[in-house]
């Protein structure tokens, strides 16, 4: 993904009109913001009167009077139990022009063998690189290597906004090096500041509608520390969000650095809160000291901390469960949870709950899996032509 072209935008800006370059953003965000979402009542609202309402939307940021809209809340139970915010779609073509503003960016700045929020650097990509590595740390089976998984404690719910925004600053800083000092360059930026001022320090519990039944969010159901409702003031982020998911990744790229560049740890991947260490046994025990480096620098650093009881330590042979895949060194196997989201998006499909996109996602994952069984299976249940 390439960084987006500051210098053309300033040309465009200069040759037309700061609003006509605005405005076309916006339409470009709203274009991606829809994909997939046609079919929702908001979206299509939205639609009716797209241009007015884009008119609108870029007249209210022009003005500092965009502010984000009430959220509806709810309880989702699959593949676990989790809190879902799911904002209005005007707000949602805000998120998207954020993202394509700095997504491009921050994708050359972080670390190759991070696996979330990036194009073409996804699951698939993961997968194959956590077992490229198992080969590489045991020499191709020739001598013994582990495989250690590590999960962050409550994440999302747990990442600091103010924290979040110093970061989010620090890379427009960096982005906007050259530009600041044109007065479009610099009046870019500003937009920019602001609207991840907004949608950062947005307290969405404040006015956010609950849709379902109330006892979904009984602590027996859904735990406290998995909910907004019951975290201390300017903790935790919604989940389900683009700018959520970048912002998610973004905070967590200097661990990712520290433990590459400071703990030189070769074999390192992530995906969101999920870590992936692979080494070769001569280092096992260093390795296992270097954890409670990771620890420190968590809590010190980034006001996080590892999960207590989510830590996987095994031989490479015996495989590992992540990333929606079984990853043995000479095999991958469809995960229990895939097998079970898969099930469960055919269901959704032929109930028409849910886009035939879903399910090409899913097949094109599964290609690369050995999932010959299962499919045949999966396609029997439903009465279509399974074909290899």
């Amino acid at each position: 993904m390439k960084p987006y072209d500051i210098e053309k935008a300033i040309k465009n800006v200069k040759q037309t009109s700061f609003e006509n370059w605005l405005f076309k953003e916006l339409f470009l965000a709203y274009l991606e913001a829809r994909k997939g979402k046609r079919k929702t009542r908001d979206e299509h609202d939205f639609e009716l009167n797209q241009f007015e309402n884009l008119n609108r939307l870029k007249n209210s940021i022009l003005d500092k009077n965009y502010h984000p809209s009430p959220s509806i809340t709810f309880i989702v139970f699959d593949p676990m139990v989790r809190e879902i915010f799911a904002a209005p779609f005007r707000d949602r073509v805000v998120h998207h022009f954020l993202y394509n503003m700095q997504a491009g960016w921050w994708d050359n700045h972080f670390i190759y063998d991070s696996y979330s929020c990036r194009n073409e650097k996804g699951t698939l990509l993961g997968i194959k690189r956590i077992q490229t590595m198992m080969r590489h740390a045991s020499k191709n089976g020739q001598q013994k290597a582990y495989t250690i998984k590590l999960d962050i404690s409550g994440y999302f719910m747990s990442l600091p906004r103010q924290k979040l925004f110093e970061n989010v600053k620090w890379g427009l800083n960096q982005q906007f090096k050259l530009y600041k000092k044109d007065p479009v360059g610099y009046k870019i930026y500003q937009i920019c500041l602001y609207l991840w001022r907004e949608t950062l320090f947005d307290d969405p519990v404040k006015t956010a509608k609950k849709r379902g039944p109330l006892k979904n969010w009984h602590p027996n159901i859904l735990p406290p520390r998995k909910s907004l409702f019951s975290q201390p003031e300017g903790k935790g982020v919604v989940i389900g969000n683009l700018t959520s998911q970048l912002v998610s990744n973004i905070y967590l790229d200097k661990l990712d650095r520290f433990i590459k560049h400071d703990l030189k740890i070769k074999y390192y991947g992530r995906y969101v809160d999920d870590l992936i260490i692979i080494t070769p046994e001569k280092e096992y025990e260093k390795t296992k000291k270097n954890i409670k480096k990771i620890e420190n620098f968590l809590k010190n650093e980034l006001d996080l901390k590892l999960h207590p009881k989510k830590r996987y330590f095994q031989p490479v042979e015996k495989g590992v469960e992540t990333l929606g895949a079984r990853i043995y060194p000479r095999s991958l196997y469809l995960s229990d949870r895939l097998q079970k989201k898969f099930y469960r998006a055919a269901e959704e499909f032929v109930n028409d709950k849910k886009e035939i996109e879903t399910i090409i996602s899913y097949l094109g994952l599964t290609k690369h899996l050995s999932s010959k069984k299962y499919l045949k299976k999966l396609f029997d249940d439903f009465g279509w032509e399974y074909r290899e």
